[in-house]
């Protein structure tokens, strides 16, 4: 939770909506090509939340993402209407949501704390000096 409650958040043609009832572990900004692509932008911006704390409603689609390096797919969920990614779960640790910041309905507070797989990012993004930064994942 915040200083204002829970966060709630939803898709585009808000069909869903979500809300998360503890504050996330961390924001990461993540530069693999996966992200990427399943963002469309440069990288893919995620609060990590507990699975238990996170409500759905509304119909998600998924898509199951193989092309990780531990070899455990992504499940890759989205609004089964407009397309909208909502988050992704990491079969390898269900317990654990990477939710998508912009689809919060107040997203501002949560600039990305860590960045991660920035072997892979744009060489024209910027990572702000100061923040960690990760060739790859962070080490577990």
């Amino acid at each position: 939770m915040t200083d204002q409650g829970a966060l709630r958040g939803g898709c585009n043609c808000g069909a869903v909506r979500y809300e998360v009832t503890a504050a996330p572990l961390a924001v990461i900004a993540c530069h693999c090509t996966s992200c990427r692509k399943q963002s469309g932008a440069a990288f893919s911006v995620n609060l990590v939340v507990r699975a238990d704390r996170m409500s759905v409603e509304g119909p998600l689609a998924s898509y199951l993402d193989p092309d990780t390096e531990s070899g455990a797919p992504i499940e890759r969920q989205f609004c089964a209407g407009c397309g909208s990614p909502i988050r992704s779960v990491p079969t390898a640790a269900p317990k654990m949501i990477a939710l998508k910041a912009g689809t919060l309905d107040a997203p501002e507070p949560f600039a990305p704390q860590i960045h991660i797989w920035t072997r892979s990012a744009l060489p024209w993004t910027t990572i702000p000096d100061g923040l960690p930064r990760f060739e790859k994942g962070p080490a577990a």
